[in-house]
């Protein structure tokens, strides 16, 4: 069984050069990137330990780091182990300790307790490559700290014995700082993905589990620990995400006998990582972030680290029009081409044409698996609606949901042995969905042979890829088979990339349910949710943007009334809650009012103008100081420019609304501010708006932050957008 590939923003090669030198006895390396720091401490005996993880700690001579090492030595403790032990890379009971174990397995069920010998090492600023071997065993371990300061663990585990190797778990840990005291993870559900929850530290072994088979509506998604009150802008936070699109484990640890530990890594279930003799497992990697400066300072680093991606969109990201909300099932050309001529003529330039284009798909219940054009509803092919878009202007898209099959399909009655399950297994049905076995070879084949035969025809320029269920009892022939499944998709994306290189992928999963930086290896953006209510977005976004970067997520402008809520929203706020992300529409624009229109066209306008901005520039969170109020901004690297959005969600509990303040700018330069011109200044609920927003400001970057501006007081449902412009010096 062998593992996924690292994702390509681990650097470094797989294995250590040959020639690597092996360590010296209580060596120290240090890693250093971003004005973050790694101290590891190579010892005698057994795997490296971390020293220090976070600030960096200036230019130390080898002494210094003798003695910090000595600074960091264990006592031995009352009524405990008889000699000190160390908390390494891999903490297990072989080292002391006590708490859940990083690595697990057995062989014939009898338990693997490995004592590691660093046999080999690479080391330059900021990477560390180990190989250690135990009885039976070698791991690979490698920690990459990026210039964001962002740091990649990965592990790789092989089976040297002759006998099997049960595999329970791999994961990546750390340490974190003593002065930690409160613990931030999200849940949520289907159209509330990315829900906050916050709560104290307490002593022990603490773990999220997910097992639905993928990253899941209610994924812990990045779980940190912080100082006490740390809060958006300020105290120290550690935090961790797993890079993977499957089950997986979040844990944090505070045992009495050790300082706290933060880690996470693939949920393996019973019996499904068997390693034969020679097979090796690797794990998917674990991405470590340190900030001084709240939350916002772990999504700045994050940001800065995925924008450096060799394979990061580059492109203007394109207004898109996708057709879901605006004709469901109801496919018909000539209603599709209206709707590619208005959604041209506001500025569209993607039209995406999402579910009901292939065979038998009338509703929900029929069609997966059958990756042919539908003749009845498309006699002719999907050509006269791609070529009506395509002179129009337009790049055109296509929805594909390529793990699930309908058993009212011809590849259920045909290869019933695809499934991953037979239908007759009992498995519980979600959507009239059943999973395909993505890992079959001939299942694999045939999906990447009827996408890419739809690709070539209609030279699509971009692929929504959906997945709509979780996977139950997800085994196929009584193993457990979440982690094959998950390598397979990814192997199936890696493929179908390599065979169309200009092909962009949407990673959608009934919404936000794989928003990970697995899947964002191999696509492009995420669909954050389900729901285009633009209050419901506002939360979700505002979470989803600690781990991504705005020109990742696809946030589209909904109907009047939104699908998932039934709640009504102004235009202006579907327009302002959209402009922060990868715009786009949902929604039937043959439907709307001239006025409607005009409008669309300016708010599309806006976008166009200001991504350029928006998908560069450091975005942050600014404290409104009133919760029914949240604000968002983005700063130029240069800090030139920035755009700021206020919007109200709920009634204010005062009826003067609290100084708006933007942080982060050029204390200085002195910024025009006004309202965006594109967009409708809101009229709130003040009897006479303050004056300035109708001439404008020019106010020093200082007193942005540190007095702010008097906004109006919004209503519920309204929000304001202001450009900030530095004037030049002099």
């Amino acid at each position: 069984m062998s593992g996924v590939a690292p994702v390509p923003s681990l650097p470094g090669p797989a294995r250590p050069r040959p020639g690597a030198a092996a360590p010296s006895a209580d060596g120290i390396r240090v890693l250093r990137g971003g004005g973050a720091a790694v101290v590891v401490h190579l010892r005698a005996e057994g795997l490296p330990e971390v020293l220090h993880w976070g600030r960096e700690l200036g230019d130390l001579d080898a002494g210094d780091l003798d003695q910090l090492r000595l600074a960091r030595s264990r006592p031995v403790s009352p009524s405990a182990l008889d000699a000190p032990w160390p908390l390494t890379l891999l903490p297990d009971e072989p080292d002391g300790w006590e708490g859940r174990p990083a690595f697990a397995a057995h062989r014939g069920g009898r338990v693997e307790h490995p004592r590691w010998v660093v046999t080999e090492l690479q080391a330059d600023t900021g990477r560390l490559h180990i190989r250690a071997a135990a009885e039976g065993l070698s791991l690979e371990t490698q920690l990459a700290l990026d210039d964001a300061g962002v740091l990649r663990v990965g592990h790789e585990l092989v089976n040297t014995a002759d006998t099997p190797l049960a595999l329970a778990a791999l994961e990546a840990v750390l340490p974190v700082g003593d002065r930690v005291g409160e613990v931030l993870d999200f849940t949520g559900r289907w159209t509330r993905e990315r829900s906050p929850q916050r709560r104290a530290l307490a002593q022990g072994s603490h773990v999220r589990e997910t097992r639905r088979g993928r990253t899941g509506h209610d994924a812990p998604y990045v779980l940190a620990l912080g100082t006490p009150g740390f809060a958006t802008d300020a105290g120290e936070v550690w935090a961790v995400h797993l890079a993977w699109s499957g089950d997986a484990v979040y844990r944090h640890d505070a045992l009495p006998e050790a300082g706290p530990l933060l880690g996470a890594g693939p949920l393996l279930r019973p019996g499904e990582i068997d390693l034969a003799p020679g097979e090796s497992f690797r794990a998917p990697t674990a991405v470590f972030v340190w900030s001084d400066r709240g939350t916002d300072g772990v999504g700045a680093r994050l940001h800065e680290s995925l924008r450096a991606r060799p394979a990061h969109p580059r492109e203007p990201r394109p207004v898109v029009l996708n057709t879901w909300e605006a004709v469901y099932f109801q496919h018909d050309l000539g209603r599709l081409a209206s709707l590619a001529e208005t959604a041209a003529a506001v500025g569209v330039e993607r039209f995406v044409l999402d579910d009901g284009w292939f065979t038998g798909r009338r509703d929900d219940r029929a069609g997966l698996g059958d990756w042919t054009v539908d003749a009845e509803v498309w006699p002719d092919g999907l050509h006269p609606i791609v070529d009506k878009v395509r002179s129009l202007g337009m790049q055109f898209g296509l929805w594909f949901e390529p793990e699930m099959v309908n058993p009212d399909s011809d590849l259920a009655r045909d290869h019933p042995d695809w499934l991953l399950q037979p239908l007759d297994a009992g498995i519980r049905a979600w959507r009239g969905q059943y999973v395909l076995n993505v890992a079959h070879p001939a299942a694999f084949e045939h999906l990447l042979n009827s996408i890419s035969a739809i690709v070539y025809e209609y030279r699509l320029d971009y692929i929504k890829w959906d997945q709509n269920r979780d996977l139950i009892e997800a085994a196929h022939e009584g193993r457990a088979t979440v982690h094959r499944h998950t390598e397979a998709v990814y192997h199936l994306m890696d493929r179908l990339r390599a065979r169309h290189p200009a092909l962009e992928i949407e990673s959608c999963a009934s919404g936000g349910a794989r928003v990970d930086l697995g899947v964002l290896e191999r696509t492009d953006r995420v669909w954050a949710s389900d729901t285009n209510d633009p209050i419901e977005r506002l939360a979700i976004q505002r979470w989803t943007e600690l781990l991504l970067p705005l020109e990742l997520i696809g946030s589209h402008i909904g109907p009047p009334v939104a699908h998932t809520t039934h709640r009504a929203a102004s235009l202006d706020l579907r327009i302002a809650t959209a402009l922060f992300g990868s715009f786009g529409i949902e929604w039937d624009l043959t439907s709307c009012a001239p006025a409607e229109l005009e409008q669309l066209r300016a708010g599309i306008a806006c976008y166009r103008r200001l991504r350029g901005l928006l998908h560069t520039g450091r975005l942050s969170h600014p404290d409104t100081g009133d919760d029914g109020a949240t604000a968002t901004a983005v700063i130029a690297d240069d800090r030139s420019r920035a755009v700021v959005r206020l919007a109200r969600h709920t009634t204010a509990d005062r009826a003067l609304a609290p100084l708006l303040r933007v942080p982060g700018l050029d204390p200085r330069g002195r910024y025009r501010v006004a309202p965006v011109a594109e967009l409708r200044t809101p009229r709130g609920l003040d009897e006479a708006p303050p004056p300035w927003l109708r001439d404008g400001l020019l106010l020093p970057g200082s007193v942005l932050a540190e007095v702010g501006v008097q906004p109006p007081l919004l209503a519920p449902g309204e929000a304001l957008v202001l450009d900030l412009v530095r004037r030049p010096h002099g």
